[in-house]
């Protein structure tokens, strides 16, 4: 663009040509088509032809030089990778973000990939972009600490967080960053030391999980109460015939205030209520027929894919 402006701009001052003409050559110099002249060339006109002919090719040789280097070195193809990545994430909604993608966050990658939960990944370990990067995984290079990584991920329409990071430090500054930008994001943050419960709670975490103390309190239930823990390993995987589910009561539900048996939750065909917790965390556990059920409470069913669809109807 700078060589046709110039040289549309000398030939203009040099030959007092117009501006179309002096454009028209400028053209024909520069690509070394091989028409004649549109005027007569004085002498400086010549020698500004001969310039602007070594200036133009010059130009082209040197940006078909980066074109082609760009090819070869996967450039554009990264490019490419890189804005499809964004278009997806960019389509998420009501999604959730996983920070780390160590040993848990891998795991709980693959149970919101097994339960068609839709997710992206957050990591700027080189091991861990390499493993999302081979297994063909949506995930964003970066920093979750940082809020525009977080904001790339969507974090504003997001349905919640996972923070999976091996270092409760860096666990701390991703909550607070990832609280500050959506104050009614779910967060579920990894605590590695037990003084960490405490911090990852005041910086905004919903609910905060110690690996070491879930594997020690798992293994002291299944060695005091096998059958217990399998009736509830199989509820909590599910099956073709049989279970557990969560529903939340619409905030627009027309029967908000009616019992257990009004509202419907009774009837045969739909799904065993279990427990109901309210919107400001009192929990219920076997309700009665007779417990109000309000809008924006949370109900745990136990029934077959049937039944427990039965029991959404009766919500809307």
């Amino acid at each position: 663009m700078v060589v046709v402006v110039g040289g549309t701009a000398g030939y203009m001052l040099i030959e007092r040509w117009d501006l179309l003409d002096s454009f028209f050559m400028t053209m024909i110099t520069v690509t070394t088509v091989g028409y004649q002249t549109v005027h007569p060339l004085s002498l400086a006109g010549k020698l500004f032809s001969a310039a602007l002919i070594v200036v133009g090719v010059a130009t082209m040789l040197y940006f078909l030089g980066l074109f082609t280097e760009l090819l070869s070195g996967g450039q554009l193809t990264l490019w490419r990778a890189t804005r499809r990545v964004e278009r997806d994430v960019a389509a998420l909604r009501g999604h959730f973000i996983i920070c780390g993608y160590g040993r848990i966050g891998t795991r709980v990658l693959a149970e919101l990939e097994r339960a068609a939960v839709p997710h992206v990944a957050v990591d700027n370990n080189p091991d861990a972009v390499d493993r999302l990067t081979r297994e063909g995984r949506l995930f964003l290079e970066g920093d979750a600490a940082s809020e525009e990584i977080l904001r790339a991920a969507g974090v504003e329409r997001a349905r919640g967080l996972i923070c999976a990071v091996d270092a409760d430090e860096r666990a701390v500054y991703i909550t607070l960053a990832a609280r500050s930008l959506n104050p009614d994001l779910y967060i579920i943050a990894r605590a590695g030391q037990p003084e960490s419960l405490r911090r990852l709670e005041l910086a905004g975490a919903n609910r905060v999980l110690s690996p070491y103390r879930m594997a020690g309190h798992r293994m002291a239930e299944m060695a005091l109460r096998p059958g217990v823990v399998e009736v509830m390993d199989f509820l909590r995987q599910g099956s073709a015939e049989i279970g557990v589910e969560e529903l939340l009561v619409p905030n627009d539900w027309s029967l908000s205030g009616s019992t257990v048996t009004t509202a419907g939750l009774l009837s045969p065909g739909t799904a065993r209520v279990l427990a109901l917790r309210r919107s400001g965390g009192e929990l219920y556990v076997g309700p009665s027929a007779d417990q109000v059920v309000l809008a924006g409470d949370l109900l745990v069913v136990l029934g077959s894919p049937a039944e427990i669809d039965q029991t959404a109807l009766a919500l809307r």
